[in-house]
């Protein structure tokens, strides 16, 4: 492997104002990139909400030259009239923040790692032993057989099952492809750290939607996690808009509403047992989906992404 230390740099300025005595006393890290799998956008809207609070410092820049495969992956580029006039450069980065309360915490984002994930990950297993680092959260959204009239649940994971002892189990042993959060998840625990991750359930009928209440999910869970108030609060609006508007959707398709009480019922029996969503037959994602292509249209970004 080549030097992890190669492929990032450390702002000294704002290396400065992070405060940490030992290990364990700095600040928390969390992280949501994208690439990988983020349904309802879930990880981006909260990305996006942390970065539109207040002033935010680089700490670490990456150099994507060297983790980004731009043939698979273009960044956009600006052509007007006769000129290219502006370029979309690949960001991955780890910035200092602040909470409503004023506490410091830092946060990962950008696009995942195309390539060199053990460089990458133990590169930011570096930042987490240089700045003391208590705990890594990560977050992100999954498609899921959920109804959307019931509160949004999540997967929970961690390198120490103390860290979730109250975590309703909604899964359980599956093989999935591997995301480079994932893995950072896996190698800090293996290196002695604590590290988390939520996976937000989003209904799979609206996974390509902007789906507003699973971002509030996301950060409800962070807070719980670290003590963190990140303002959650101010994204119930949108939510609540959200919810209506497939509320609005559903009073017109009767066929549509009678598969989401089929889902109702899946979710009700897991959330009151010891039970996983495994499931009787359910409507696919097509089939509902398909009802709510408006709504769909309406709510998913104009720019391309690789978030799914």
């Amino acid at each position: 492997m080549l030097d992890p230390h190669g492929v990032y740099e450390i702002d000294a300025e704002t290396e400065a104002l992070v405060t940490h005595t030992g290990p364990g006393t700095g600040p928390v890290l969390l992280h949501a990139l994208r690439g990988f799998v983020d349904a309802g956008g879930a990880g981006r809207v909260v990305t996006e909400h942390l970065l539109e609070q207040g002033p935010t410092q680089r700490l670490v820049t990456f150099d994507t030259d060297q983790l980004v495969d731009y043939r698979s992956r273009r960044p956009a580029i600006t052509f007007d009239t006769s000129t290219w006039a502006d370029y979309e450069t690949p960001e991955l980065a780890v910035d200092l923040l602040h909470d409503e309360t004023g506490q410091a915490f830092l946060l990962l984002h950008g696009l995942e790692p195309d390539v060199q994930w053990e460089r990458y990950v133990t590169a930011v297993r570096d930042i987490v032993e240089r700045f003391d680092v208590p705990l890594t959260v990560g977050v992100h959204g999954i498609p899921m057989g959920v109804p959307h009239t019931r509160p949004v649940s999540a997967t929970a994971s961690a390198s120490r099952s103390a860290l979730i002892p109250d975590q309703q189990r909604w899964i359980g042993t599956v093989r999935v492809p591997a995301s480079a959060g994932a893995l950072l998840e896996l190698r800090l625990g293996q290196a002695g750290h604590d590290a988390m991750g939520f996976a937000v359930h989003v209904p799979h009928y609206l996974a390509q939607a902007v789906y507003p209440p699973a971002a509030v999910a996301a950060l409800e869970q962070l807070e719980r996690a670290t003590g963190l108030l990140l303002g959650s609060a101010t994204l119930l609006p949108a939510a609540s808009e959200a919810m209506a508007e497939v509320g609005r959707q559903l009073g017109r398709v009767p066929e549509l509403a009678e598969a989401v009480t089929l889902l109702e019922r899946q979710y009700d029996s897991v959330a009151a047992g010891p039970g996983l969503l495994t499931s009787e037959p359910l409507p696919t994602a097509d089939e509902l989906g398909a009802q709510f292509e408006q709504f769909l249209a309406a709510q998913t970004p104009d720019e391309p992404t690789d978030d799914t």
